[in-house]
């Protein structure tokens, strides 16, 4: 039975902001997770694998503190899992901040579209399209009953929601059909929330990384290598974790409320259509 962490013991009254990371243990959720716990929030990681003991003594080593970072067993494909995490969050540390929608996978297999199957299909647009969409419902809906009857601020948001989505949201990739659906459904989710949101004081953004080292881009080392030798993209070389993360510290520090809805590529440039 998935289940979060013990509860803390130190008083967390004290914590400025909470952020949620989904897949926040390796890759770019573990760059995304450093970059916040150093930007001084409570972090709270939901992924599907064992509790990394490792990752998480070094974020709290970054925290300072024990108390601000929790690790949720679950997975963003679950809706018994959204709500166990969000509760969770709010159980140890009484807020919520910010969701960062991480959490994503590639296909098993790259098949072309005529040979594709339904469960790839399935398994990939149901954790990195249909989780986060109902993940930013169920987040949203607390942040709104914790906030209560107080108005919404003009000048700050109540909470930030960043998808983390993928170049392939408008770049055709014939062999992975599925991960492009789902990219572009995240797109689309980004600007559906952003405009229900917003009356809220809930905003919400897009960030769109292009080729960047992690384990999911590991078996095509070669083919991005050429690709940045051969000048196609401006800033010719791979992306990195902390590059992203550098993106969504920025829309998490609630210092562009009168934005919502927007794409913050980080892709060296790659989207630019180029003669």
């Amino acid at each position: 039975m998935n289940a979060p962490e013990s509860r803390p013991t130190a008083d967390t009254a004290a914590v400025p902001a909470v952020a949620l990371v989904t897949g926040g243990n390796r890759g770019i959720g573990l760059g995304i997770s450093r970059r916040l716990v150093q930007d001084g929030f409570a972090v709270s990681i939901l992924a599907t694998r064992e509790k990394p003991v490792d990752v998480l003594a070094e974020l709290r080593e970054l925290a300072g503190a024990d108390d601000r970072v929790r690790y949720v067993r679950g997975s963003v494909a679950e809706a018994a899992d959204h709500r166990l995490f969000v509760d969770d969050a709010v159980d140890a540390w009484g807020r919520l901040d910010v969701l960062v929608n991480n959490a994503g996978v590639a296909p098993t297999v790259r098949a072309d579209l005529l040979e594709a199957g339904t469960d790839s299909f399935d398994r990939v647009l149901g954790i990195n399209l249909r989780g986060p969409y109902f993940l930013t419902q169920t987040f949203a809906n607390r942040v709104i009953a914790l906030r209560g009857a107080a108005d919404v601020p003009v000048d700050r948001p109540v909470a930030t929601v960043v998808n983390v989505s993928s170049i392939s949201a408008t770049t055709v990739s014939t062999n992975r059909g599925d991960y492009c659906i789902s990219k572009a459904g995240v797109a689309m989710a980004t600007q559906l929330f952003a405009v229900r949101l917003a009356p809220e004081g809930i905003v919400v953004y897009e960030v769109r990384p292009g080729v960047i080292a992690s384990d999911m881009t590991a078996g095509v080392t070669e083919k991005y290598d050429a690709l940045f030798a051969s000048g196609a993209v401006p800033v010719a070389r791979w992306g990195r974790p902390s590059d992203v993360a550098g993106a969504v510290s920025i829309l998490a520090s609630g210092q562009t409320p009168y934005s919502t809805g927007e794409v913050f590529h980080v892709d060296g440039a790659m989207h630019i259509p180029v003669l």
